[in-house]
């Protein structure tokens, strides 16, 4: 199989990330890859230990004709059998040729920016939904779930975080926006007292995030960490990890917490309404609902048999549905087929 994947994401974000840990699962079963990035320096270091062909294009809109027009004649070159596109802005600019063009989808977006797309894949049977609702034919429509990270390391230090060995942590991996609810969480801090609360992310949130941290008196026990890229380390040091979001398609912290074995409460929003079993795996609470997420938060403190349970049942869960090893495995079968 010979992929070509297309990503003009940003430097940072969950579908930047899963599209790394994908690139390297597929070089792990012997893929060949070339991959049309913009050159965040990181992201291409990460590639080329994939060994994959790396081409750095600027991605720049609309009125961009240069990178059309290079990843076109890199694809003529390259000879592809599949294409893979990563979000609107990718999808737009695919290379038509002898290969299949496939859109990946992680969120609720419009369509028009998938024309040039042969096939779909959906990371949740909603978004799938969503398409064929948007007039997307259901037989070029799949679902594929993301597989949880595999990255190893060591508890996060937490004296070097400011945090006392004793402290209960509760940890949020996410960008710094609207839609995350990190607000949400630091006004339910506000309720529980003696916990520290890690907020490892950036956008552009971070100074309101701070006021509103000093006007609920909590900004003491609140680390802003910035973005991280030992998110495994911050999850073997967490006591609970917290996913308030106002929105989230699918929700890539519910697995790499689960694989880690820390109890998850997350709101009530797509995604992870539909990954977790409430009081199973993970507990669910209400979207924009500070008091029910403190509630929940408490509850588990009050509870090591709820948190140990929690943990063990999303571990399994995780394990058994989301593994790196089915999920390459419904890619390629996915792939064969189309490309016949």
């Amino acid at each position: 199989m010979r992929l070509l994947q297309v990503m003009a994401g940003g430097a940072n974000g969950g579908a930047e990330r899963f599209f790394e840990d994908l690139v390297g699962a597929f070089a792990r079963t012997g893929v060949d890859q070339a991959c049309a990035i913009r050159g965040y320096p990181e992201r291409m270091a990460t590639l080329a230990r994939a060994e994959c062909q790396l081409i750095n294009l600027p991605f720049s809109g609309p009125l961009d004709i240069f990178t059309p027009w290079k990843l076109n004649n890199f694809a003529k070159t390259w000879r592809p059998q599949v294409v893979l596109g990563w979000m609107n802005r990718a999808c737009c600019a695919l290379p038509k040729g002898p290969w299949v063009n496939v859109g990946r989808l992680g969120g609720y977006y419009n369509l028009k920016y998938y024309r040039r797309c042969d096939h779909l894949i959906c990371n949740t049977p909603d978004i799938r939904k969503h398409a064929i609702r948007e007039g997307w034919s259901a037989d070029r429509a799949h679902y594929i779930p993301n597989f949880y990270s595999t990255t190893s390391g060591l508890a996060a230090d937490r004296v070097a975080l400011q945090t006392p060995q004793d402290a209960k942590v509760l940890l949020i991996l996410a960008r710094l926006e609207v839609a995350k609810g990190i607000d949400v969480a630091i006004r339910a801090l506000a309720l529980v007292p003696e916990t520290i609360l890690w907020i490892a992310g950036s956008g552009r949130m971070l100074g309101d995030l701070q006021a509103l941290a000093v006007s609920c008196g909590v900004q003491d026990r609140i680390r802003f960490l910035g973005w991280r890229n030992d998110r495994a380390s911050l999850l073997r040091s967490a006591d609970i990890c917290l996913i308030p979001s106002r929105q989230e398609p699918f929700g890539n912290v519910v697995l790499n917490a689960w694989a880690h074995e820390v109890p998850l409460i997350a709101a009530a929003s797509q995604g992870p309404s539909f990954l977790i079993r409430r009081e199973e795996d993970g507990l669910l609470v209400p979207i924009d609902d500070p008091p029910a997420l403190a509630a929940a938060i408490q509850r588990i403190l009050d509870n090591p048999n709820l948190a140990n349970s929690l943990a063990t049942h999303g571990k399994a869960r995780v394990a058994a549905e989301f593994s790196e090893i089915e999920v390459v495995h419904l890619y390629q079968e996915l792939f064969d087929k189309i490309s016949l």
